[in-house]
């Protein structure tokens, strides 16, 4: 069977997000990949090294007045007139698309954030959103599943982030708020060049033990009646929360080794706990 455009780009990303969601329903599965599709072109648009950034800045202007236009079914893009319609399908709050393009638009005019406020507007625009898109099309009876999807969003983002000091680092980038830096003795220089030392790890789980206590406040939000319906989003988080562990495991060595599960264990992950939701909360 031909896979769509939406499924390709998820098979292909080989993302975590693959694994979680790829036991939902089929209407919902479909809706997802669709949803998960958008947001990797839009990703993409601003990741693209060979442009420059005032050409990736029209991209993706142009991307959003064509997500107006797929409102109306107007766009020439087939994949935003889908994503239109599952807008439209599922009740999702249009203005959670245009927040996400404003994170991209952010990567575009900063590689330094001053303070923890400014990274945390950051996570909740690319990370947050998705959640708070992702929670309407599996379905919830509370709207502290909002706050479930908003903290799980930081969470994951913040993850994200620790485990790509490195690689940001060598394209001259900084998310780590420079505040902080300077809190644990720790330079711009020593991250750029890589140095790992007693600030470093000091600095980092510092780090680290923040994204737990967004891991714990996303739990802490869900409630028993909407756990079955979130288990690919609680799926997403065991397969982080693992990562995470392992950074911390690994002394915050992110410089010389990118730390990630196979696909044998997010395969594991998402399969237990869509078995424990099926056979404990029904």
């Amino acid at each position: 069977m031909q896979l769509t455009e939406a499924q390709q780009i998820s098979k292909e990303s080989k993302s975590s997000f693959y694994y979680a969601f790829n036991l939902l329903p089929a209407a919902k599965r479909e809706a997802m990949n669709i949803i998960y599709a958008f947001c990797r072109k839009t990703d993409d648009i601003v990741d693209e090294e060979s442009q420059k950034n005032e050409i990736k800045y029209n991209n993706l202007v142009r991307w959003r007045s064509e997500l107006e236009l797929a409102a109306a079914n107007k766009s020439e893009f087939p994949l935003l007139n889908k994503t239109a319609n599952i807008i439209s399908q599922f009740r999702i709050q249009p203005e959670l698309l245009f927040e996400l393009i404003k994170g991209m638009e952010m990567d575009l005019v900063k590689d330094r954030y001053e303070n923890f406020d400014e990274l945390r507007l950051y996570c909740y625009r690319v990370a947050s959103t998705v959640g708070l898109m992702c929670i309407e099309i599996f379905g919830y009876k509370n709207e502290s599943a909002k706050e479930f999807a908003e903290n799980l969003g930081i969470a994951l983002q913040l993850t994200n982030i620790i485990r790509d000091v490195g690689e940001d680092a060598s394209k001259g980038r900084i998310y780590l708020p420079l505040d902080e830096l300077e809190r644990f003795g720790y330079s711009e220089k020593e991250l750029l060049s890589n140095t790992i030392n007693h600030a470093y790890i000091d600095l980092m789980g510092f780090q680290a033990e923040r994204a737990k206590e967004y891991f714990r406040k996303a739990t802490e939000a869900l409630t028993l009646e909407d756990k079955p319906s979130m288990f690919a989003a609680r799926a997403m988080q065991h397969i982080y929360f693992r990562v995470l562990k392992r950074i911390v495991e690994a002394e915050f060595d992110v410089f010389n080794k990118r730390i990630k599960l196979n696909k044998l264990e997010k395969v594991g992950i998402s399969l237990g706990v869509w078995a424990k939701y099926q056979l404990v909360y029904r």
